[in-house]
């Protein structure tokens, strides 16, 4: 990490001469720009720097698309501000002479752009701090491998892909090993961007691996894995290789990311913790049964792309049922840890989550938990995936449903940013109803 007058002496030292000022968009990506340092220091420090608002309103592929209040050629796609958050400012050091930083979103008036996944985490950390909390957070962040560069995988149609392994290498040391090069420069590019390394591992499906990384505040967890995200697949590519975060990338294992939250109050101590029957305090149990309540409605922020639904599946460590157990891997929310460490990992999220929005639906169902005094359901004991209570949505479009018909999420995040994410989610469903698939052309082309 870097503070502003640390900069400005390695920019006079000719260390650093590039500053990457980033946000995170809609769909967990960094966007921005590249700038020279001296103009970084000379402008951007005081007065900000520009960026078209259709960032926010895009789909994946970047085109502009209708239906967005905030953003559209009505509006005359003008500029939002980047507002530069100095405490993320950190070397870059897959990049040489690079440092980044990232911003918060504003407008011309200085008000905050309510639908970037920034601020829509930071609303719900004050509407914590009200109450003397702050949320401590862990991101579990699985990839697939490949030795394809990225531009021979899209000239393949990411068909016949190469993994990294050929056989299931969970916790297996010499699958590791085979690729452990690669993995060794992503953990220390990121150590060197300010992370803190805990482990590597590899996984269950061919070529997957996991890296993980300490739990910290909720906000710099988000800004910590959005910065990984990017930089793993810029240091794969560097490699000539190619890694895929998307939820199910195949017929195998999908990638997950397991969500982990807790609760300190202003003197540190835990909040969920406590002398309960599974180790809660009475907060706690609220705020696990809020989380249960709200999972549905809130499944658009943990699952939003339509892959994200393939992951759920019996027997897939995906969860399907809206259950929680005591470490027990089969329930959506596995409760984890012992005395002042027990928290609720989120088993919902895959790959491809957001993971500020992510966080924000945990924390806003969690205080629904707490400010209605929900009872916490017995927990689950053997398998979840036999039981016939409520479920993970299976598609997209029932996620949108559930979403569009939250009143807990208008009433915690706003009509702007329930119709802002629908409308996503609207698009995404119209170009998938709009394609036609290789599983379509095989079964038909010739036989119907």
């Amino acid at each position: 990490m870097l503070t502003l007058e640390e900069l400005r002496v390695r920019v006079s030292e000719s260390l650093i001469d590039t500053v990457v000022l980033a946000f995170t968009d809609m769909q967990g990506r960094l966007q921005g720009k590249r700038l020279s340092a001296e103009f970084f220091l000379a402008e951007v420090v005081e007065h900000h720097a520009e960026g078209c608002n259709y960032l926010l309103a895009v789909d994946v592929e970047m085109n502009t698309v209708a239906g967005y209040a905030m953003s559209s050629w009505e509006r005359g796609y003008g500029d939002f501000v980047l507002v530069p958050d100095f405490s993320t400012l950190r070397l870059m050091p897959w990049h040489e002479g690079t440092a980044l930083v990232l911003a918060d979103l504003a407008w011309e008036d200085g008000g905050p752009v309510a639908a970037s996944p920034r601020q829509i985490l930071k609303a719900q950390a004050a509407r914590l701090a009200e109450r003397g909390w702050t949320a401590f957070a862990g991101t579990e962040l699985e990839f697939v491998l490949y030795t394809e560069t990225y531009e021979q995988a899209q000239a393949q149609a990411y068909r016949e892909l190469t993994p990294a392994n050929q056989y299931n290498n969970d916790y297996s040391i010499l699958g590791g090993s085979r690729v452990e090069p690669l993995l060794r420069r992503i953990r220390l590019g990121m150590a060197g961007a300010g992370l803190y390394v805990e482990s590597s591992k590899g996984e269950c499906n061919l070529g997957q691996h996991e890296i993980a990384f300490r739990y910290a505040d909720a906000l710099t967890t988000c800004d910590n894995h959005s910065i990984y995200k990017t930089g793993a697949k810029e240091i794969a590519a560097a490699d000539g290789m190619s890694i895929t975060f998307m939820a199910k990338p195949n017929e195998r294992e999908g990638n997950s990311c397991h969500v982990h939250l807790s609760l300190r109050d202003a003197d540190g101590r835990p909040v969920l913790a406590g002398d309960g029957p599974s180790g809660l305090s009475a907060v706690g149990e609220r705020f696990l049964a809020g989380q249960l309540a709200a999972l549905r409605e809130m499944s658009l922020f943990f699952a939003p792309n339509i892959n994200s639904y393939k992951r759920y599946a019996a027997g897939s460590f995906a969860p399907t049922a809206i259950r929680w157990g005591v470490d027990n891997r089969t329930c959506a929310y596995r409760l984890v840890g012992h005395g002042s460490s027990l928290r609720p990992e989120n088993r919902v999220p895959g790959g491809d989550v957001n993971p500020y929005l992510a966080i924000a639906a945990m924390i806003a169902g969690g205080l629904h938990g707490v400010e209605n005094e929900l009872p916490l359901e017995p927990a689950l004991n053997g398998n979840a995936y036999d039981d016939p209570g409520p479920r993970v949505p299976a598609t997209l479009r029932d996620a949108l449903a559930a979403w569009e018909a939250s009143e807990l999420a208008r009433a915690v995040f706003g009509d702007d940013v329930v119709e802002h994410y629908a409308n996503n989610a609207r698009i995404e469903l119209a170009a998938f109803d709009a394609a036609v698939t290789d599983w379509e052309l095989r079964r038909s082309f010739e036989r119907m």
